[in-house]
């Protein structure tokens, strides 16, 4: 073949292929180019979803009546709500740049966030120092991108009625305590004379005076109880002292009610172990928190049935346990039975034990919480119940001495 038509072929030939070539990169260009602008699409619809969230979240803040400040890792305030500007009675827009220090001047605050850096969440309350300046509190919460949440609220109104409520207990039980005493005294007389066997009296008004006495003695109770609530809730001071011996108290604070419970027919031991660390508590009150235990396991105790109370060293807590084998808690009320006035079925109750005010177990609750421990119970109903509560060892609790 001629050189020259061969050298024609080939020219053709690599035409082609160029061409081949340039539309399969032309095509794979076009796809390249719809694929990023369906990307940029995406992102900006991304993007302005973000900025419709972070508007309706700004909005949220700026509508609320409770305080919220963003604080970074330096406890530093980076953003903070109208809410927060008001309740800590700064004008707008001067709280971000501030320390939590310059803008609460509350060194318990400051700890506050602190602690809630490491720990996750924590609370602290304060009172403005201007006189006529609202009770607030402040909850720290650890943000999920570094720093804190800090919530403001204003207490001011929940407190004032807490007052109140504790001066009102406390006035109405000031004022049933002396005719309450006079009644007691003197039904408490009328049924030594009403034993008396040359009275003469029949055996149903002995009966009505012996009812008169008992429930004049539970009304004494309540009322007795009522002010030792009313004290502990409004912040009463604990007189405390180092060096306390749980294990001691316990045992002395049982003994108390020995004579309570051979009258119900029940027995208890008690078991201290030797090794208990001591711990730092008012001693009148923790062995009110035993006695208290203690009588209400005699109440719900059978016949011939024995209490143990127990106190032990577990890790950094010494834990105190008062076991029975009665009735038990219904599933139902083991989370209610702290709380004030409230009682568990009166059927389950022994009926030559008494009936109760249902504050035992919540001055309890108080008590040790106001130590730094913690109050629960354990019950399986039919089998008894085991109260329980832990103390630091060593040291700890909220008290002034």
């Amino acid at each position: 073949m001629d050189p020259l038509i061969v050298i024609i072929l080939g020219l053709a030939l690599v035409s082609v292929l160029v061409g081949a070539i340039a539309i399969r990169n032309g095509r794979a260009y076009n796809r390249s180019v719809a694929i990023i602008k369906r990307l940029r699409a995406s992102a900006a619809g991304h993007d302005e979803a973000i900025a419709r969230s972070e508007a309706e979240q700004a909005g949220l803040l700026q509508a609320l009546d409770t305080g919220v400040l963003r604080v970074d890792s330096g406890l530093r305030v980076v953003a903070a709500n109208p809410a927060a500007h008001t309740l800590l009675g700064r004008p707008p827009g001067t709280l971000p740049g501030r320390s939590v220090m310059e803008a609460f001047l509350d060194a318990g605050v400051e700890s506050m966030a602190q602690a809630a850096l490491g720990q996750g969440t924590a609370l602290a309350e304060l009172r403005r120092a201007d006189a006529d300046g609202p009770t607030l509190t402040v909850l720290g919460r650890r943000a999920d991108g570094g720093g804190l949440w800090l919530i403001v609220a204003d207490v001011s109104e929940l407190r004032r009625l807490q007052r109140i409520r504790t001066e009102f207990i406390d006035n109405l039980s000031h004022e049933l305590r002396t005719p309450l005493t006079t009644v007691s005294l003197l039904a408490e007389t009328l049924s030594r004379e009403a034993e008396a066997t040359d009275v003469g009296l029949p055996p149903k008004m002995r009966d009505r005076i012996g009812k008169i006495e008992v429930e004049t003695g539970h009304l004494v109770q309540m009322v007795n109880e009522l002010l030792d609530l009313s004290r502990i809730e409004s912040g009463g001071t604990l007189h405390l002292v180092d060096g306390l011996d749980m294990a001691r108290l316990a045992a002395q604070s049982a003994e108390r009610l020995r004579l309570f419970a051979d009258r119900q027919g029940v027995t208890f031991r008690v078991d201290t172990p030797d090794g208990v660390p001591p711990i730092r508590g008012d001693g009148a009150r923790l062995g009110q928190v035993v006695v208290n235990l203690v009588h209400n396991a005699v109440k719900f105790s059978p016949d011939g049935g024995e209490i143990a109370i127990r106190v032990r060293h577990d890790g950094d807590e010494v834990i105190t346990s008062v076991e029975d084998h009665g009735v038990g808690v219904p599933r139902d009320a083991q989370d209610r039975v702290f709380e004030r006035f409230y009682k568990v079925d009166r059927a389950r109750l022994r009926a030559e034990a008494g009936g109760g005010t249902g504050l035992g177990l919540a001055i309890a609750r108080h008590v040790v919480e106001q130590h730094g421990g913690r109050i629960w119970v354990e019950s399986v109903e039919g089998s008894g119940s085991t109260f329980s509560f832990a103390l630091p060892a060593g040291g700890g609790g909220n008290g002034r001495r």
